[in-house]
């Protein structure tokens, strides 16, 4: 099969390779871009443990071809935080122990900001169905709630930023 060149923004940087038109996003992530927190569980958007964001959009990346990333910009859970500086919902993932094995966080995490973006004050029951598309084996899910409530709660408690028009 014939390869092509596909240049796709991952995290703020310009990853260019030549890859063969099949080549799905979960693996030019990690095979082509050394990206391995974006994990591979089920191939057929299942699980969630692919998802990523695209242009601020949340995507299973077992659904995309790379080719269709093209002139895109991908954030994988390695350009959200890292250890030393982590998102406020990473710190409550962190802080409640809503991980176990880990392999389900990145989906999980991606999911639950997507909510918290759209919904800054969930519900129970509406944290639980914005993360219904990502299967976790260990935690049962309860401190995963837990910690995106808490993550809600925490950023309710933020002043609102200052527009210009207040200042002036």
């Amino acid at each position: 099969m014939q390869s092509t060149q596909v240049s796709i923004q991952v995290n703020h940087e310009t990853v260019v390779r030549e890859v063969e038109p099949r080549v799905l996003l979960v693996h030019f992530l990690r095979d082509h871009a050394g990206l391995t927190g974006t994990h591979i569980g089920c191939d057929t958007s299942q699980c969630g443990a692919c998802t990523v964001q695209m242009d601020g959009m949340t995507v299973k990346s077992c659904t995309v071809l790379a080719v269709q990333a093209e002139g895109h910009h991908v954030t994988t859970i390695e350009g959200l935080g890292s250890p030393v500086s982590m998102t406020p919902l990473q710190k409550a993932f962190t802080e409640l122990h809503a991980l176990q094995c880990g392999f389900c966080t990145p989906g999980m995490v991606f999911a639950a900001q997507a909510l918290l973006d759209r919904v800054p004050d969930p519900t129970e029951a509406e944290v639980r169905d914005a993360l219904h598309g990502n299967l976790c084996r260990c935690t049962g899910y309860q401190n995963i709630v837990d910690a995106v409530l808490l993550a809600a709660r925490r950023a309710a408690a933020l002043p609102a930023p200052h527009t210009l028009a207040e200042t002036v």
